[in-house]
Order: structure tokens, then sequence, then C-alpha cells
């Protein structure tokens, strides 16, 4: 993996010091993404990511395809990429930049995300929920890794029932 703090933005926003893709590069989060039958795309920096919803650095999704730029963040990515997972493979094609109003799938999403940051080299779950945390996610207890200890029974089942990747054996 390569580091490349050309992507850091420097201010006194906690939001500031989270991972971004290219801190980690593409290779790893694309084979990810692969197992589950999504493509990662590039966008060049400075570009629109495309199917962004928040916009600016925010990964986005348009059917099976994340979009994601070297400045994108990495808990972005994964969320961005676990609304898809979560979803069948029918309902995939139709997703553009919004996969979901739904509650019950927006929590799986969150765990999710969570799990998969196992799965990248120099991400880790203990990393993704401190950006989580400084990004601004908003849970119950206050936390990401309050909500994700005490609180995400539900996302967790929902996961399991789907053969998803949830955590435990």
């Amino acid at each position: 993996m390569h580091s490349d703090n050309s992507v850091r933005i420097e201010s006194g926003d906690p939001a500031s010091t989270v991972m971004r893709l290219g801190q980690i590069g593409f290779d790893a989060p694309a084979a990810l993404l692969s197992r589950f039958g999504l493509q990662l795309q590039r966008v060049s920096a400075g570009e629109p990511i495309p199917g962004s919803f928040w916009g600016d650095e925010e990964a986005g999704i348009i059917g099976t395809t994340v979009y994601a730029r070297d400045d994108t963040p990495v808990h972005s990515l994964l969320h961005e990429a676990g609304h898809l997972i979560v979803l069948p493979p029918e309902r995939r094609l139709d997703v553009h930049t919004d996969a979901t109003d739904s509650i019950e799938e927006e929590d799986a999403t969150c765990y999710l995300q969570i799990v998969l940051a196992d799965q990248l080299p120099d991400v880790g779950r203990d990393r993704l929920m401190a950006d989580m945390d400084a990004w601004g996610y908003s849970f119950r207890l206050g936390s990401a890794r309050a909500w994700f200890e005490q609180d995400a029974g539900n996302a967790r089942e929902f996961l399991r029932e789907r053969g998803l990747p949830h955590g435990t054996s």
C-alpha cells in the first residue's frame, strides 16, 4: 500500500483526519468490491463524482459501479458499496445516487461498512469507526463503536439472513 499526503485536507476540522482512498490505493478496495459483483471506478482529481448523493469528495453509486477519487474517504466508499451489497442483485441496476429510503437497509449498510473495513489492509474496523465519528455519522448511543457493539443486533441479523458478512462466525 502507499501513502499519498497530497490527498489529506489540512484544517482544524476533525473530518480532515479521516483515511482517504489515495492513502491505501484502489487495488484492495477494487478487489473487495469485485467479490460482491461490483466495480470501482476511479474519478480524476477535481472532477465531479458521478452518483454522489452528498457531492464533494463523497463516493457515488450508479448500477453496480462505485465511483471515487483519491480524496474520497474510505468510510464513504465502503458505505456506498454497502448500499449496493445489501440490495438483491436485480435491484442494483436501478440504483442511481440514492440506494434506499429503508432504515433497515441503512442500518445494515452502516454495520457492513464496519465489517468490510477489516478486509482492507491498513484500515480495520477501529479506524473506520473513528473516521465515521469524525465525519459526523449520528448514532443513538453517541458513537459508531457503541452502536456497533450494543445496538446493532437488527442490522447484524439483516446481514446474516442474507448470507452477507456480519462479523460473527
